[in-house]
């Protein structure tokens, strides 16, 4: 026993003290030595890009999340210098999203307090589950069952933003009373800021049309561009980049001018606090009125969000990880990955920050702007620190009208409305799921939504393991013998069902049949599905026909050997179990069968897994490593 523990400290020690592993744990050890000049401008074009992007951004998700908009800044920047250390992907942007700031509206009850715990919390159950490799549990999240969450949540933010727009006060959270609350008062719409966000938005639309648009489309390949046209095409590029940073400024200048005559016909965000956050621990305590929640009254305020904002984090970041990895041609570490997010989540919060994660938008940006390392993180974090320390003053200018925009400019790419005819056309069980996530994350709330997605999407693939696809087929040649192909694995669910596909094969009415089961794509075979093998052969026996088991996995067959069933018989291959049926029914005389058969058709000719290849040719079968029985 000793020297078992002995051999696997010495194993864990050669594993974790090793340089390979440094590398694996601190990627930046493995890319820094390799940095050169061409790097550094790469990244830093792309860090100051990002960070043009971010600051309004920061603001934005703020108004989102329900909290002051200093929160929006303090956490877009800690996570950029953890990642830089910490992170595999070259690409990818820690900060607030859209996503998360909707959690702390549903989950922080406009309480920082509440915000920066969860980011605590976020942070450790995300480092935990990269101890533990937990990182799978992310694949019970469906495809349809994101997608259904994303659009919904793209709504709810857009429609929660209409009241900036609009100009409208006491407009309630929940998603019909926001509706209700803002048809009800638009008589009191606030015309200015009606026009003001109109113009932002109807601008922003068309800056990141003319970003995107191919202007090579209809271009001669072989005609060089002249040199305007380069810097044309990088302006346009620049300022389809940074047209958030380009309307909040270019509004925060004119309401600025006005109010510098006492003109104030717009509503106004809230002075933001102006330098560095202050760096101290979670105060799991706030006050609310005269009273002071504090202790377990607090940590019951956290509610679902403990579980479910460190899942859709980590589902939003690996997913953009993944994307652009793939897109740029490199590898990702998924459980560095965790790591990674949980560190960056639980340091942030000691500088004020809500639960961030991967951004979309922003890490779309990054890469666009040729970021060569995760250093251009660097230069967005020390860009965010900047704008807090000299520019914080005059955002009490910016029109609330010109962030709500912004807001929903940058949501209206997360609807994916076109996966629903995707959907149907695949795999139309998805549509269902899809619908049931959407609906109920709208008018039930975001862990109910996903709850309800994930729950009846477990139930479809639940049913489906308990329903396998069987094929039941008689041949021209011999109809008498009933041949059972499973195109899947075994699991207990499926018991009962494939009980009653035999039972029908061959007992479902006299004469009875001699069947084979065909496992040639059997993968998996638990206790309760060889029992129900078991029995099944028992009744056959019982009703002095034949069940045998063809082409069955080596592994499998040992597990079914140690269930010592009565009378069971395997073969290598198909053909092997026709013969011995055929030469049963030749010694008992049985003249409801044919005395022999010269060869099975071509589409029962098996190749087993251990490279038994049943041949057909004309002196009729010839068995290749040819078995017996099990």
């Amino acid at each position: 026993m000793m020297r078992k523990c002995k051999n696997l400290a010495h194993r864990w020690a050669d594993n974790t003290c090793s340089v390979r592993y440094l590398k694996k744990r601190l990627p930046i050890v493995d890319w820094l030595p390799k940095y050169n000049l061409e790097k550094f401008q790469g990244d830093l074009i792309a860090g100051l890009t990002v960070g043009l992007t971010v600051v309004p951004q920061g603001l934005a998700y703020a108004a989102v999340a329900e909290l002051p908009l200093q929160h929006g800044l303090y956490s877009a920047f800690m996570g950029c210098f953890i990642y830089c250390v910490l992170g595999t992907s070259k690409d990818i942007t820690l900060g607030p999203t859209a996503l998360m700031s909707l959690m702390m509206a549903e989950y922080a009850e406009g309480q920082p307090a509440i915000a920066i715990a969860l980011c605590l919390f976020t942070g450790l159950i995300q480092f935990v589950m990269g101890i533990l490799r937990l990182g799978f549990l992310l694949n019970f999240m469906a495809v349809p069952v994101n997608s259904g969450f994303v659009t919904a949540a793209a709504i709810i933010i857009g429609c929660g933003q209409l009241k900036l727009i609009l100009g409208l006060k006491d407009v309630r959270k929940p998603f019909i009373w926001n509706i209700y609350d803002t048809c009800r008062k638009i008589p009191e719409t606030n015309h200015w800021d009606l026009i003001l966000g109109l113009i932002s938005f109807i601008t922003l639309l068309i800056l990141k049309f003319i970003k995107d648009r191919d202007w090579d489309k209809n271009r001669d390949p072989n005609v060089p561009l002249t040199r305007v046209q380069r810097v044309g095409r990088k302006a346009i590029w620049l300022v389809g980049t940074a047209r958030n940073a380009i309307i909040v400024l270019v509004t925060t200048i004119f309401a600025g001018i006005l109010y510098a005559y006492n003109i104030r016909p717009f509503t106004m965000t809230k002075e933001v606090p102006p330098g560095f956050p202050p760096v101290r621990p979670p105060s799991f305590s706030y006050q609310h009125g005269n009273h002071t929640v504090e202790g377990e009254e607090f940590f019951t305020h956290l509610g679902a969000g403990v579980a479910v904002i460190p899942m859709i984090g980590l589902l939003e970041n690996i997913a953009i990880a993944k994307a652009f990895a793939s897109k740029n041609r490199y590898t990702i570490d998924a459980t560095q990955e965790l790591f990674a997010l949980g560190i960056a989540n639980t340091v942030s919060c000691f500088f004020g920050s809500y639960p961030v994660t991967g951004s979309f938008s922003r890490t779309a940006v990054n890469s666009a702007s040729g970021v060569m390392t995760p250093l251009g993180t660097i230069f967005t974090g020390t860009l965010v620190i900047l704008a807090m320390l000299f520019v914080t003053p005059y955002f009490m200018y910016i029109p609330s009208a010109a962030l709500g925009a912004v807001i929903i400019a940058s949501v209206i790419n997360m609807v994916e409305f076109e996966h629903i005819t995707e959907q149907w056309r695949v795999h139309k069980p998805d549509v269902f799921v899809w619908v049931v996530t959407f609906f109920c994350v709208l008018f039930l709330g975001i862990e109910y939504g996903i709850l309800a997605g994930v729950g009846v999407a477990l139930a479809l693939l639940l049913y489906n393991t308990a329903k396998p696809a069987t094929k039941v087929e008689y041949t021209n040649s011999y109809p008498e013998i009933g041949i059972v192909r499973l195109d899947s694995g075994l699991y207990f669910p499926a018991s009962d069902s494939i009980k009653a596909t035999l039972h029908g094969a061959g007992l479902n009415e006299e004469p009875y049949k001699p069947v084979i089961m065909d496992l040639t794509h059997l993968s998996h075979l638990d206790f309760s599905v060889v029992r129900a093998l078991g029995r099944s052969v028992e009744e056959y026996d019982l009703n002095k026909t034949t069940l045998y088991f063809a082409c069955l996995r080596e592994d499998l067959e040992e597990k079914i050997n140690q269930a010592h069933i009565k009378n069971l018989r395997c073969f290598p291959t198909v053909q092997e179990a026709v013969d011995a049926i055929v030469a049963e029914s030749a010694v008992d005389g049985d003249v409801n069968q044919p005395m022999l058969m010269t060869e099975l058709p071509s589409d029962h000719v098996a190749i087993s897994t251990d490279t038994e290849v049943l041949q057909n040719n004309g002196s009729g079968p010839r068995i290749v490593n040819k078995e017996t029985s099990c």
